[in-house]
């Protein structure tokens, strides 16, 4: 017979071995009392299309899983700061990465993380050969912050996100699915209290105010969709071309918190906060060579490239004037060409070659998206 108390223990301790940084427990009982939120969040249009599709799959264990009785939760810290010096490139404008995308892609690392602990239960339980186990990481069908907050390890915010005590919510979540009955550990209720530091300084006004948000409005969605990004949000991204931080950086639970424990997710800077011009012309190979390892890439180089766009025009960068004219001229992608001319726009509104020019281009333009967003750009050039 397995004594899970003690086999509970024994992972406890293999975790710290293992590089897991928090380890949490509890049942496999549904989370259906989640159901009706779920359900208005889709018909409000508040989801962004990257969750599992199925909602019943996202509730009920048992569904993906056969007969479970447990789910391990675990929480991997990341850093919130460089350790390494940027160099400074004298008249060139950077992008930034969030957090959250600086080093390896955090599904690789913690999912070796899983199957390392999976291999170290079914050691300990090779007596019972009937063990089976299902990880994932945030592209599985259950709800990580949820699964956590249950286990233990944390509490949801009202940004949504699982905060802990130890490392607030700079942590990467990951879970297991398994037919091991284990004690499960007590749940961790919400400790905002009356503060709405993030639900105030967000941009864009996303965050609901009870943990929910508006996933359409989130800065971190805006920068990973492919087609134009809507006019209102592009300002607020500033010079971010992947993701958001901002309702973590303000969150008071985050305060000081800086981790170093994963070699794998130590940033680079030169990748994390890349120069914004080269952006613009780097082939897919460059792209896949220098980007592809982070978790930021994993939508392709077109929505960074945008992004980039994007970015020179908050930052006002009349030296990338050359390189957004030749967007504009000889890229062969309408979401490329439309926003390079919206860029050019707000960086010198005043100039009548640039005016000229994408007048030109407008007359030759065949996609009508890209075709609208000139014209709105020839537009406020004219007033």
């Amino acid at each position: 017979m397995l004594d899970t108390h003690l086999l509970k223990q024994k992972i406890i301790e293999a975790s710290k071995e293992i590089g897991i940084d928090k380890i949490g427990f509890t049942t496999a009982e549904p989370f259906d009392h989640l159901k009706d939120s779920l359900i208005e969040q889709k018909e409000n249009h508040h989801t962004t299309g990257f969750e599992h599709g199925n909602i019943d799959e996202r509730l009920f264990p048992e569904l993906i899983f056969d007969q479970p009785q447990s789910i391990i939760s675990i929480a991997l810290a990341y850093p919130t700061r460089m350790n390494n010096r940027l160099k400074s490139v004298r008249g060139e404008k950077r992008g930034k990465f969030a957090r959250a995308s600086w080093g390896i892609d955090y599904h690789d690392i913690l999912k070796d993380r899983l199957n390392k602990l999976i291999d170290f239960i079914k050691k300990e339980a090779s007596q019972n050969l009937n063990v089976t186990f299902k990880p994932m990481v945030d592209t599985g069908e259950l709800i990580d912050v949820v699964v956590a907050q249950r286990a233990g390890l944390g509490f949801i915010g009202k940004n949504g996100l699982l905060i802990t005590e130890e490392f607030g919510s700079y942590v990467y979540l990951g879970e297991i699915i398994t037919n091991i009955p284990f004690e499960p550990d007590m749940p961790i209720e919400n400790q905002c209290g009356e503060c709405t530091k993030c639900i105030d300084q967000c941009p864009t006004s996303a965050l609901l105010g009870d943990g929910r948000m508006n996933a359409q409005k989130c800065l971190s969605y805006q920068t990973q969709t492919k087609g134009f990004m809507p006019e209102e949000y592009r300002p607020k991204i500033r010079s971010i071309i992947y993701g958001c931080d901002i309702c973590q950086e303000v969150c008071p639970f985050n305060k000081g918190k800086n981790f170093h424990f994963h070699e794998e997710m130590e940033p680079d800077p030169e990748v994390v906060t890349p120069l914004l011009k080269p952006i613009l012309t780097i082939s897919n190979r460059e792209f896949k060579e220098r980007f592809g390892y982070l978790a930021g890439s994993w939508r392709g180089k077109k929505p960074i490239q945008r992004n980039a766009i994007i970015a020179l025009a908050n930052v006002r960068d009349k030296t990338s004037i050359p390189n957004l004219l030749s967007c504009v001229e000889n890229d062969p992608r309408p979401v490329i060409r439309g926003t390079a001319a919206w860029s050019l726009s707000m960086i010198d509104p005043s100039n009548q070659a640039i005016l000229d020019f994408l007048i030109e281009h407008f007359n030759k333009e065949t996609d009508d998206e890209a075709k609208e967003e000139m014209r709105k750009a020839i537009d406020r050039m004219r007033i």
